[in-house]
């Protein structure tokens, strides 16, 4: 009897080890996949059904929404992949961008060693939602080319976001992606193509029925976390609320460099949180945004 007990035992010790190697495994690969895939560079069809083929059932989520962020053309602003996963698939894509960044160091760590110490870190979820929206957001602006959103209207409500920070989080994650597909034309020639960046910003999609500029919840609670590898831990919206007013007055440059009309001007001016002064210590953008709306009550 107690032979038979320890046989048992051995054996489902066995293939518990034998499922969790597996599952590692299957992460590394996805870390892998991903340094490999994630930019410009197109995995074959073979690949891709090798990617998918034998994968645990409890990383098959994960390991689709990984698919979609190498795939050109790939669907990743469709259902599922737009609504908020649970936070145990966004544990798992975190680990995979986690190697993914192992990958590239000249002194990596072991990648299963690494995925046992993320297991049992507690990750802040906002970090885990940032993370995820960041990597499909990339997606997008990688593998879906040429730039054109503005057939799509996000509903906010629609995304099993749990609060108005998941919200926001969501929101300047796409709206970091947009201001980076204007930046060059602002900051690279002389002087600025402003009218081929105007063409861009009418691509921008819409939020909740309404153009970009008019989402204005931000009074959310700040938090810190990691955002560039080499700083510590610094400000979420001091960050990506200085990044999204930099966007808005590009908007306004092209608005005046263009010539357009004085109530497309002053719809983005006074319809966005360009007038939100409560919101400026946010942005080292603040003398440059007190000194429009002095010249405003001047003229």
């Amino acid at each position: 009897m107690k032979k038979t007990i320890f046989t048992l035992l051995t054996f489902t010790m066995a293939s518990l080890s034998f499922g969790q190697n597996n599952y590692n495994n299957q992460l590394i690969q996805l870390g892998k996949s991903y340094k490999d895939y994630m930019f410009r560079n197109e995995p074959n069809k073979e690949f891709i059904k090798e990617l998918k083929a034998n994968v645990p059932e409890n990383l098959k989520m994960a390991n689709d929404f990984i698919v979609q962020t190498i795939t050109p053309k790939n669907k990743i602003l469709g259902q599922p992949y737009i609504s908020r996963p649970d936070d145990v698939i966004l544990k798992q894509i975190f680990i995979i961008q986690e190697i993914n960044q192992n990958f590239r160091r000249e002194n990596q760590i072991d990648n299963s060693k690494l995925i046992d110490s993320l297991q049992s870190k507690e990750i802040p979820t906002y970090e885990l939602v940032d993370n995820y929206y960041d990597m499909l957001f990339t997606a997008v602006g990688n593998k879906n080319q040429p730039f054109d959103l503005s057939k799509t209207d996000f509903k906010l409500n629609s995304y099993n976001l749990k609060d108005e920070t998941e919200k926001g989080i969501f929101f300047l994650q796409c709206m970091s992606y947009c201001g980076t597909s204007i930046w060059g034309y602002i900051n690279i020639p002389k002087p600025a193509n402003t009218k081929t960046a105007l063409e861009y910003i009418n691509k921008f999609p819409k939020f909740n029925g309404q153009p970009y500029y008019q989402y204005s919840d931000f009074y959310f609670t700040d938090f810190e976390m990691k955002i560039i590898d080499d700083n510590g831990n610094e400000s979420y919206k001091g960050y990506y609320i200085d990044k999204y007013y930099e966007t808005l007055l590009n908007h306004l440059f092209c608005l005046v460099k263009e010539e357009s009309t004085e109530k497309e001007k002053n719809d983005l001016l006074l319809g966005s949180i360009l007038k939100e002064s409560n919101l400026y210590k946010y942005t080292k953008l603040k003398d440059t945004l007190e000194q429009i709306f002095e010249a405003r009550k001047r003229n």
